[in-house]
């Protein structure tokens, strides 16, 4: 044989699905499957041995399982708790009770092992629907509870009988002015401002000016025209428009403030 070609041949070597390298891990699923199969032949041995001894309290016909601590008769169908029926504890001698997942002596309520359970768990659907039930009860009564609880500090309906009159408390209007920060304007200044029409695009295009990409203050955007309340209010609707469009992003800060903040998008 040529050497180059040996080399070559060597280098390749078999494929692998022809030659498994791990014979062991790839024989192993048939032995767990022959495991599995002698697992449940002999779980049905052992059940066909211990029902043997027991007979069927309705008709006295033969039993078989049906499922985890499950029995029927193979003569009428009468099905039935084995554990519960045939086996009692063996510190009182007392009948057994179920559970949640075991059973106990319905005297001094210890735990006592099924004999009719071979490898399984048991799990008793009903009383799990019944807890889940109750749960849903209480989280429904504590939720009403809670509705009465709120109703009873809820202020009654107030119907006004006569107009607001902003006069009847002294101090209200400045107090108002002052808070909105525009106590300073005059009635001159507030009238002239009345004819200013409202411009939402000059608006937009004055106030991302001055925002670039951070955040600002409502209180340190200039004005377009000179300070005063119109304009003032002309601002803060320009930003509630661009808020809704999702050009801008609002939020509190203090009690006579707002953050102002642009907001990024892809195009941008």
């Amino acid at each position: 044989m040529n050497p180059d070609r040996q080399s070559e041949a060597y280098d390749e070597g078999p494929p692998i699905d022809d030659h498994p390298r791990r014979p062991l891990l790839m024989a192993i699923g048939p032995v767990l499957q022959r495991v599995e199969v002698f697992k449940e032949q002999a779980k049905d041995f052992y059940f066909k041995v211990l029902l043997s001894q027991y007979r069927c309290p309705a008709c006295g016909g033969p039993l078989e399982m049906t499922g985890a601590s499950q029995a029927a008769c193979r003569a009428c169908g009468e099905q039935l708790d084995p554990t519960l029926t045939f086996q009692i504890s063996l510190c009182c001698a007392a009948p057994l009770a179920r559970r949640q997942l075991h059973y106990a002596c319905a005297r001094c309520h210890g735990i006592v092992p099924s004999r009719f359970l071979f490898d399984e768990r048991l799990f008793d659907a009903d009383y799990f629907r019944e807890r889940m039930a109750a749960h849903r009860q209480f989280q429904q009564r504590r939720r009403e509870e809670a509705l009465l609880r709120l109703a009873e500090f809820r202020s009654g309906e107030l119907i006004p009988v006569e107009p607001p009159d902003l006069e009847a408390i002294p101090g209200l209007l400045a107090d108002l002015d002052s808070f909105i920060g525009s106590g300073q304007a005059s009635d001159n200044q507030w009238e002239a401002e009345q004819d200013q029409p409202f411009d939402l695009q000059c608006y937009r295009a004055h106030l991302l000016d001055q925002l670039k990409w951070s955040r600002r203050s409502f209180s340190s955007l200039s004005a377009i025209t000179d300070p005063g309340r119109r304009d003032r209010a002309y601002r803060f609707a320009a930003l509630l428009f661009m808020e809704q469009d999702g050009t801008v992003a609002l939020a509190q800060n203090g009690p006579a403030d707002i953050w102002v903040e642009r907001v990024a998008h892809e195009a941008d």
